[in-house]
């Protein structure tokens, strides 16, 4: 179906993608998975991302009023409800309305501003706290916590337990499909205004102090293991054992591997000089993300704060 570009999408194509949805709804498949055979430990599912392309290319752009429901308690009488719908501006695809929550997962989706698309996976116990946002494709595990101004972008993976605090933006991707999006594994922090971009993947216990932004393109320096990570070019994973591996794990061959923090790290924003030219001459310094340490009981103690917030 993905491959065909049709003038109108019939029937079938509405009812093939619903049920497509609702797979992604219920985490019964995801833009990408556990895979102890990949290189990175994950694998893309690419017809998954085609599967949500599809869902853009057949939706039709439709007015979205909310309705809201008011509850009322005054003194030990009966709640009042009062139910009322209101015109607004927001117009998008039909294939992706506001996802609806089953109130048995014990999701709390705290007033003001929030919104969650459909087609995305939302675990149980998770806490979204206003506003935040979460999109399509995107798989957000048992117990994280999305704090205030967070965003977390299509098809990124979210694992049990995660903090993304306040104004954390974990970058989304659909194309190429073979991309791997960005990765957070279990119990990783992410502190305030961080940003995690271009399919990096951050290694479960690891923590992200305030601040640290990282990218495809920039490295980062571990003073602990004295190694430095990089996203791995096309050319160094040139080898035949290496394109197969990643092909058989559904990554394009030809694209980056992604860069991967350890588990456990502990990273912080720094910088490193220029050596050379101009910026040497100035003085300059370019922004880099450094391991200071790796996760230990000091560290857990500082963390432990978030069992008390969820």
């Amino acid at each position: 179906m993905f491959a065909r570009e049709e003038s109108q999408y019939g029937l079938a194509y509405s009812e093939a993608f619903d049920e497509f949805k609702a797979a992604l709804n219920e985490g019964r498949i995801r833009a990408a998975e556990p895979d102890p055979s990949s290189p990175t430990g994950w694998k893309v599912n690419a017809w998954v991302k085609k599967g949500i392309l599809l869902g853009f290319r057949i939706g039709r752009i439709v007015e979205m009023p909310l309705k809201f429901k008011i509850v009322r308690t005054i003194g030990t009488g009966p709640p009042a409800v009062t139910e009322s719908e209101h015109q607004t501006q927001f117009r998008d695809k039909h294939t992706y309305p506001l996802k609806k929550i089953p109130p048995e997962r014990n999701v709390r989706v705290v007033p003001g501003g929030s919104s969650i698309r459909d087609g995305c996976y939302i675990g149980k116990g998770v806490v979204c706290m206003p506003p935040m946002y979460v999109n399509v494709g995107s798989y957000v595990d048992d117990g994280a916590l999305i704090d205030s101004h967070a965003l977390v972008g299509s098809c990124a993976q979210i694992g049990k337990r995660v903090h993304l605090s306040a104004g954390a933006q974990i970058g989304g991707v659909l194309e190429p499909v073979g991309a791997l999006p960005v990765i957070i594994e279990d119990e990783v922090l992410v502190g305030g205004n961080c940003g995690v971009y271009e399919g990096t993947i951050v290694g479960a216990g690891a923590v992200l102090a305030a601040g640290t932004i990282l990218t495809g393109s920039t490295p980062v320096y571990d003073l602990v293991r004295d190694a430095v990570y990089r996203r791995e070019s096309a050319i160094r994973a040139s080898s035949e054992e290496g394109r197969g591996a990643r092909e058989k794990a559904g990554e394009d061959a030809r694209a980056p591997r992604a860069l991967m923090i350890p588990p456990g790290a502990v990273v912080v924003p720094g910088s490193r000089a220029v050596t050379s030219g101009r910026g040497k001459e100035l003085g300059l310094s370019l922004y880099t993300p450094v391991i200071i340490k790796y996760r230990d009981e000091k560290t857990d103690q500082a963390v432990r704060l978030e069992e008390l917030l969820r």
